[in-house]
C-alpha cells in the first residue's frame, strides 16, 4: 500500500485518534509503550481518553473542517468506532490526512448491508440477508427465510441496539416501528440457531502482512459482551477454519489495523461471520495481559508501519469479564479497593464519570493454566467491584 507521506522516526510520531472512549484510552496506553505521542479528539472532555492522551482536543469530529484542522499535526489518524461517517473521513483524506483504516474500508463496514454484500462477493459465509424498505417486503422476506427472522438497522447498531427479532407476521408492525422503519435504512437476516458465539482478532499492516489472535468464545448478557474465554474449546480444524474465515473477511474489506470478526457456530457445526468491527474490539481486550503484543499495540504498529508483534499467548488460558453498570449513578465504584486486592487478576477501570445500566465501565482479565480457575478469579473480582454504595 502506498502511503501519502512517510513517518520520520527521528521525530516522535503523532497518532491521531477520533473518539475518546475506553478503546481510545487503551490505544493511548499502547502507543505510550512505543514512545508514540497521541492526539485525541472528542466532543467533550468528559471521556476516558482525556485522562491519558498526550494531547486532548475538544471538537466536533463530525465537522469536516474541524477534523481536517485536528489532523494537520498527526502523522496518521485512526478511529475507535465505525460511527465516523466515511464521507467525513474522505474529506480529511482529500486534504492530505492519512486515515487508517481508510474511508473506503470504513464505508463498507459501517453499513452492515454493504458489509454483508462484500463478504458474500468474496466467498465469506454469512446468514442469508435481504434489504427491506417496507413492511410488505419484510413479510415477503419472512416467507422466503422462514420465521423468526432478524431485522437490523444498516448503520449505528451495537451492543444489541439496532436489531430486533421478528417472531411472526403479526410481529412485523412492532419490529418496524421499534427500529424506525421508513426513517432509517433496514435489512433483515435469516435467523441463525447458533450453538455459540466466537470471535477472532485480525491485524493487518500497511504492507499487507497479517497476524491473528486465537479463536475465542464470547458470552453475552442482554446482547452485550459479558465474558470472553481464550482459547475457545474447539478442534484444530475448527480453529483454523475460523481463523481463515476471519482473515478472508478482513481482506475482503481492505482492512488495516486491528479488526474484530464476530462469528456464529451453527447447530450443524458450520462457522459463519456475523459482523466485522473496523477497530480494536471487546473480544480482544484479554490480549493486553494474555498475549505478548496486545490488539491495541498491534493496531498502533500496523497503522504506523511498524513490524507487527507476537500474538502468542503468555499462559495457556485467559479470561476477560466486562464490568457492566448495574444502576445509574456515579462512575467510581465503592468496591474497587476490595477488587484490586486480588493479585491474580488485572483490572481496567475506564474512568467514566457516570454509570448507567449495561454501560461498559471496565473489565477484569485473569490469565493462568486453568479455564475454570481464571473464570472464578475474574468473576469474583467483578462481584467485588459491583459495590457502588460509596
Amino acid at each position: 500500500m502506498q502511503r501519502d507521506r512517510e513517518i520520520h522516526w527521528n521525530n516522535i510520531p503523532i497518532l491521531g485518534i477520533i473518539g475518546g472512549g475506553q478503546l481510545a484510552k487503551m490505544l493511548c496506553q499502547a502507543a505510550g509503550k512505543l514512545g508514540v505521542s497521541t492526539r485525541v479528539i472528542e466532543k467533550s472532555n468528559d471521556c476516558p481518553a482525556s485522562q491519558i492522551a498526550s494531547e486532548f482536543v475538544v471538537g466536533d469530529w463530525e465537522d469536516p473542517e474541524v477534523l481536517i484542522d485536528f489532523s494537520k499535526s498527526c502523522d496518521v489518524v485512526t478511529l475507535e468506532s465505525e460511527f465516523v461517517e466515511a464521507d467525513i473521513l474522505k474529506k480529511a483524506e482529500d486534504a492530505g490526512t492519512v486515515v487508517l483504516p481508510n474511508s473506503d474500508s470504513v464505508r463498507i463496514v459501517q453499513d452492515k448491508y454493504f458489509q454483508k454484500t462484500r463478504l458474500v462477493e468474496n466467498g465469506v459465509s454469512v446468514a442469508d440477508f435481504i434489504s427491506v424498505e417496507t413492511e410488505e417486503e419484510l413479510e415477503k422476506a419472512g416467507q422466503k427465510f422462514g420465521w423468526p427472522l432478524v431485522l437490523k438497522t444498516r448503520k449505528l447498531g451495537y451492543d444489541g441496539k439496532g436489531n430486533t427479532t421478528v417472531a411472526s407476521p403479526e410481529d412485523i408492525s412492532r419490529a418496524w416501528k421499534t427500529l424506525g422503519g421508513g426513517k432509517v435504512s433496514l435489512f433483515c437476516e435469516k435467523f441463525v440457531p447458533f450453538e455459540r458465539e466466537l470471535a477472532v482478532m485480525v491485524c493487518t499492516d500497511t504492507d499487507g502482512s497479517t497476524v491473528t489472535y486465537p479463536l475465542v468464545e464470547t458470552f453475552q448478557r442482554d446482547h452485550i459482551c459479558h465474558e470472553v474465554v481464550c482459547p475457545a474449546e474447539a478442534s484444530d480444524n475448527q480453529k483454523q477454519t475460523a481463523i481463515d474465515l476471519a482473515v478472508d473477511a478482513v481482506k475482503s474489506v481492505g482492512g488495516i489495523g486491528s479488526f474484530g470478526v464476530e462469528m456464529f457456530e451453527t447447530q450443524t457445526g458450520q462457522i459463519i461471520v456475523n459482523e466485522l468491527a473496523p477497530r480494536v474490539h471487546n473480544s480482544g481486550h484479554y490480549t493486553i495481559e494474555g498475549c505478548y503484543c496486545s490488539q491495541f499495540e498491534n493496531h498502533v504498529r500496523a497503522v504506523l508501519s511498524l513490524p507487527l508483534g507476537s500474538t502468542e499467548m503468555i499462559l495457556p488460558q485467559a479470561v476477560m469479564v466486562n464490568i457492566l453498570g448495574e444502576k445509574d449513578g456515579e462512575g467510581w465504584p465503592g468496591g474497587l479497593p476490595k477488587s484490586i486486592g486480588n493479585e491474580k487478576v488485572n483490572i481496567h477501570w475506564y474512568g467514566k464519570t457516570k454509570s448507567r445500566v449495561g454501560r461498559k465501565m471496565g473489565h477484569i482479565t485473569s490469565i493462568g493454566y486453568s479455564r475454570e480457575a481464571c473464570l472464578k478469579a475474574a468473576r469474583k473480582a467483578v462481584e467485588n467491584v459491583y459495590d457502588f454504595s460509596s
